[in-house]
C-alpha cells in the first residue's frame, strides 16, 4: 500500500498514558507508521517511542489537534483529570474527532465522560482491552468497544495496528460491563486455578505435571498456559495487581447488584483478594493468591524451576 494512502498516515494520533499497557501499545502504533504524538505525566518514560518516530508533548493541550486521542491511564480520577482537567486535553486550541478510551472505568464515569466530551461534539469510543504488556508484545490482545458504530470504523484502522481482535458490541457504554464480566471471570478463575493446584500438590502431584494436564485437557485455555509459569516457578513480576483486581471485582459486584444478578463466587472472590492485600502481597501479581491458598492449607511452596511456555506462541 502507497504511503500516502495507508491509513498510518491517515489521522493524527494522540496518545495519553505511558504505564505498562500504555508504553506497549503506543509502541504497536508507532512501530506501525502513524503520524503519534504522546504525552505522559513523567516524560522520561515516553520518550524511549521517539526512537520509533513518536513526538512527545510537554502538554496535554498539545494533542487538542490530533484527529484521535487514546486514553489509557489507571482510574477514572486519572481520566476527568487529563481530559477537563486544569491542564487538561480541553485546555487546548483544538478538538480532536474522536477519543478512544481504553482503561477500566465504571459505566457510571464511561456515560459521564462521553457527555462531557458531546458537549464540545467529541465522539467517544470506549475501547477497554483483555491483555498485559506481555500479551501486547506477542500480538495477542484483544479490544471491547461500544459507542457510535462510525466511531468504531474510524478507530478501527489504527485498533488492528495495536492488536489483532476489536469486537463492537453495540451502542454506549457496552463495553464497560464486557470488560468488567471479563475481569471477575480473571479473578474468579485465578482462584479457582490456584485451588485446585494447591489440591493437587497436597496429595503429591507437581505443579507443572498437574497443570500439564490441565493444559491439554478440554478446561486449558490461553489464560491457563499463561499463568502456569506464575503458578510453577513462582515469578510474581506484575502484570495486574491485586489492588487493581479487587477494584474491578467490587465494580463487577456493583453492576450485579444494579442488574439484579447474584454473584456469589465473586463475592468470595472479592474477598480473598482483599486477604491478599491485607497480608502484604499487593506489590506483586494477582497470581500470588496460589501462596495464599497453600498458606490457608498448610503447605509452604517453592518455586519448582521447570522451564514452562507461556501459551502466547
Amino acid at each position: 500500500m502507497a504511503a500516502d494512502s495507508s491509513p498510518a498516515r491517515a489521522a493524527r494520533i494522540g496518545w495519553i498514558g505511558i504505564g505498562r499497557m500504555g508504553y506497549a501499545m503506543a509502541e504497536r502504533l508507532a512501530k506501525a507508521g502513524a503520524d503519534l504524538t504522546v504525552w505522559n505525566r513523567t516524560r522520561a518514560k515516553a520518550e524511549p517511542l521517539s526512537a520509533h518516530g513518536a513526538r512527545i508533548a510537554a502538554t496535554l493541550a498539545e494533542l487538542s489537534t490530533c484527529d484521535i486521542v487514546f486514553v489509557m491511564v489507571s482510574t477514572w480520577d486519572d481520566v476527568k483529570e487529563v481530559i477537563a482537567g486544569p491542564s487538561g486535553l480541553f485546555t487546548g486550541s483544538g478538538k480532536p474527532r474522536l477519543v478512544v478510551e481504553c482503561s477500566s472505568i465504571s459505566l457510571e464515569g464511561s456515560a459521564e465522560l462521553r457527555e462531557m466530551l458531546k458537549a464540545r461534539d467529541i465522539e467517544l469510543l470506549a475501547a477497554p482491552v483483555s491483555g498485559n504488556a506481555k500479551v501486547i508484545k506477542a500480538g495477542r490482545l484483544s479490544f471491547v468497544c461500544s459507542g457510535p458504530r462510525s466511531a468504531f470504523d474510524i478507530a478501527l484502522p489504527y485498533l488492528k495496528m495495536i492488536a489483532p481482535a476489536a469486537s463492537y458490541v453495540g451502542e454506549g457504554e457496552l463495553s464497560r460491563i464486557v470488560k468488567i464480566c471479563h475481569n471477575v471471570f480473571l479473578g474468579v478463575v485465578t482462584q479457582s486455578l490456584s485451588e485446585i493446584t494447591v489440591l493437587a500438590q497436597r496429595a503429591g502431584v507437581p505443579r507443572h505435571a498437574f497443570l500439564d494436564f490441565i493444559n491439554q485437557s478440554v478446561m486449558g485455555s490461553t489464560f491457563s498456559r499463561y499463568k502456569t509459569a506464575a503458578l510453577v516457578n513462582l515469578d510474581f513480576s506484575v502484570t495486574f495487581t491485586p489492588e487493581l483486581l479487587r477494584k474491578d471485582l467490587d465494580l463487577g459486584l456493583d453492576a450485579g447488584h444494579r442488574f439484579g444478578v447474584p454473584m456469589p463466587l465473586a463475592s468470595i472472590t472479592r474477598d480473598i483478594v482483599q486477604t491478599l492485600i491485607g497480608h502484604g502481597m499487593n506489590d506483586e501479581d494477582f497470581a500470588k493468591l496460589i501462596v495464599l491458598e497453600a498458606q490457608a492449607s498448610g503447605l509452604e511452596l517453592e518455586p519448582e524451576n521447570v522451564p514452562v511456555a507461556d501459551g502466547l506462541q
